[in-house]
């Protein structure tokens, strides 16, 4: 049998580092768009949210003692519910972390050249690991520069005066608008409700909750729910602290990109500079991470009882990556792309899916019990949180303008 050798800590620097994505940047701008106490429910809300789905998700895997989200679908709805899952599976992982490579790689002047050099150098060595566990050094790296990010945040706050020179046409007489530097602790406008999706998908990690599983050191539900719990909890913290020291510097300037609202006030700033190399190379080191599970899922739905060849392995690796690269690169408006495919898939991902296997899965329990009758209004909510998100979407669209802020 697969013996799993991971450690507690490195499973929790994987599964951090795989709920660690873009959404980090355009937290200020939803808080600015919610006000902070508005903003508090929401998030934790959500993060409880994202913990009961780890939950239903462990449930049903320990059921049938399965350690991979697709086969959960077969098992729950035979092959097309295998099939489903996979496609859900790879385009929200896919889509959750390529876009912030396009707005990184924009940073810089040949950013296609750029993308192209990290991928070979970084990206793919890393990609072509056997085990995850393996990534837990590079995922501990990733997350020493997030926190890097949120330090100088925090020092940002204290060292930029409100309000801002920059902002003002510096010919006009410097007015402060009237509440331009007040926090608002509640608010309500267009805007706020494009910020619930923002905050919805903030804790996506469930593709790699199954496979950080399986590897493991003696694995338990109890262990790996603890796991779940240590890096939701983290990364709660991380987002509520950037969300609030990025909205208390720029109250009602906050932009959807907060490292971009910093560059205004000025473009040379050495240390937001650095900042942006720290955060590139941790969006860098959680591709690999992701595209982990991405192969499981392909290598199961193409070649389901082949054993590992290295040749298989290697080349998916390089049609992921190449793939990637081709979307980044010739696809100018990628964002629109993804925030459909990101709208669909990240709902299905966290709460429909899992809602769904586990009332398919679980027999031992009536239908009527309350477990299953949870997981049934989550499911639901996952549906109101999909039909929202792409009412937006569809909006922002017949309206023209691109209200809704960055974020998965």
């Amino acid at each position: 049998a697969f013996e799993g050798k991971t450690s507690f800590g490195m499973s929790v620097f994987n599964l951090s580092n795989a709920i660690m994505g873009s959404g980090i940047l355009g937290l200020s701008y939803a808080m600015a768009n919610t006000g902070i106490i508005l903003f508090l429910v929401l998030l934790t809300s959500i993060a409880v949210l994202s913990l009961y789905s780890v939950h239903l998700l462990l449930r049903s895997a320990g059921v049938v003692g399965i350690r991979a989200y697709e086969q959960l679908g077969k098992r729950a709805f035979g092959h097309p519910g295998k099939i489903l899952a996979a496609v859900f599976w790879v385009s929200s992982n896919l889509i959750s972390k390529l876009p912030l490579f396009c707005i990184f790689f924009e940073w810089f002047l040949n950013g296609n050249y750029l993308i192209i050099i990290v991928s070979v150098f970084i990206i793919l060595p890393l990609a072509l690991m056997r085990r995850l566990g393996y990534l837990g050094y590079t995922s501990g790296f990733s997350l020493t520069c997030m926190v890097f990010f949120l330090i100088s945040v925090i020092y940002k706050k204290f060292n930029i005066p409100c309000p801002f020179d920059g902002f003002t046409n510096h010919t006009a007489e410097n007015i402060s608008i009237d509440g331009e530097c007040e926090a608002k602790y509640f608010t309500i406008n267009q805007q706020t409700a494009y910020t619930v999706p923002i905050l919805a998908f903030a804790f996506v990690c469930h593709p790699e909750v199954l496979p950080i599983y399986t590897e493991l050191r003696n694995p338990t539900k109890r262990r790996m729910q603890a796991i779940a719990n240590v890096s939701i909890l983290g990364m709660f913290v991380m987002y509520l602290l950037t969300a609030i020291f990025g909205y208390l510097t720029f109250y009602l300037n906050t932009e959807a990109e907060l490292l971009h609202t910093y560059s205004k006030v000025d473009p040379l700033d050495r240390l937001i500079l650095c900042v942006r190399l720290a955060v590139l190379v941790a969006v860098t080191l959680t591709v690999p991470v992701v595209l982990f599970p991405i192969r499981r899922a392909l290598l199961q739905l193409l070649f389901p009882d082949k054993p590992f060849h290295w040749l298989r392995h290697i080349s998916i690796a390089l049609c992921l990556l190449f793939i990637a690269n081709l979307l980044v690169i010739f696809v100018p408006n990628i964002r629109d792309i993804f925030g459909i495919i990101g709208a669909t898939s990240a709902p299905s991902l966290i709460f429909i899916l899992p809602g769904l296997f586990y009332i398919r899965i679980v027999s031992t329990e009536p239908m009527k019990s309350r477990p299953k009758i949870q997981a049934a209004c989550f499911t639901a909510l996952g549906f109101i949180f999909m039909s929202m998100s792409l009412t937006f979407i569809t909006l922002d669209w017949v309206y023209g303008e691109n209200r809704s802020g960055g974020g998965h």
